[in-house]
C-alpha cells in the first residue's frame, strides 16, 4: 500500500507536469485578461478539484456497480476526447476574438473589463470534462483488495499532488510574466491567449500529452 501512495502522488506530480492543458491555459488567460494573483489561484483550484473529482466519483461508481477497468478506461479516454475538442474550439474562438479586439480601434487600447464569468464557466466545464487518466488503474486496486478507506487515501494522494502540482506551476508562472513588460504586444495578448488554449486541446488530441 505504501508502494500504491507513492505511485499515485507520483503520478498526480507527473501526469500534470506532462500535461501544459493543465497549466498553459490558467498562466494565459491570466496574463490577457489581467486577473489578481488571487482570483488566478481560486480560479486554477476550483477548475483542478472539479477535473480531479470527475474521475474519483466516475471510479466509485464504476467501484459500486463493478464495472470493469477496460470499461471505466474506454468511458474515461471518450470524455478525453471531448474535452480536447471543446479546448481546441474555445482556442479557435477566443483567438479569432482576440484578433478581432486587436484590430478595433475601438478597443485595442482600453483596458479589458473582467467582469463577465463566462471564460471561467467554460474552462470549468472543459476541465471537469477533462479525465484523470492514471487514476481510475490506481484506484481500482485498492478497491478490488476490499479497502474502500485505502481506496479513498489513493484518490486523495493523487488529488493533493496534481493540485499542488497545477497551482505551483500557474502561480510561480504567474509572477515570473509579472516581471516582464510586453510593450508594444498588449493588444494581443487576448489572441495569443486563445491561440495557446488550442495548441493545448491540438497537442491532447494529436500529440497525446
Amino acid at each position: 500500500m505504501i508502494t500504491l501512495y507513492i505511485t499515485a502522488i507520483s503520478l498526480g506530480f507527473i501526469h500534470t507536469i506532462l500535461g501544459p492543458d493543465h497549466y498553459a491555459p490558467f498562466i494565459a488567460l491570466s496574463k490577457a485578461r489581467d486577473w489578481t494573483a488571487n482570483k488566478t489561484f481560486w480560479i486554477t483550484f476550483v477548475c483542478g478539484l472539479g477535473h480531479i473529482l470527475s474521475s474519483v466519483i466516475l471510479g466509485f461508481i464504476g467501484i459500486s456497480f463493478g464495472l470493469a477497468v477496460n470499461k471505466l478506461e474506454i468511458f474515461e479516454a471518450t470524455r478525453a476526447g471531448i474535452a480536447s475538442w471543446f479546448l481546441i474550439c474555445f482556442g479557435l474562438v477566443y483567438f479569432a476574438w482576440g484578433l478581432k479586439r486587436a484590430f478595433d480601434k475601438k478597443h485595442s487600447h482600453k483596458p479589458f473589463s473582467t467582469k463577465g464569468n463566462l471564460t471561467f464557466w467554460a474552462i470549468f466545464i472543459i476541465f471537469v470534462l477533462g479525465p484523470c487518466e492514471p487514476l481510475i488503474p490506481i484506484l481500482i486496486y485498492p478497491a478490488a483488495k476490499g479497502s474502500i478507506v485505502h481506496a479513498i487515501g489513493v484518490a486523495l494522494a493523487f488529488g493533493l499532488a496534481t493540485l499542488i502540482t497545477m497551482l505551483s506551476v500557474v502561480m510561480l508562472s504567474y509572477k515570473g510574466f509579472g516581471k516582464f513588460s510586453f510593450a508594444g504586444m498588449e493588444r494581443f495578448s487576448h489572441a495569443i491567449a486563445g491561440f495557446i488554449v488550442f495548441m493545448c486541446g491540438f497537442s491532447v488530441k494529436f500529440l497525446g500529452l
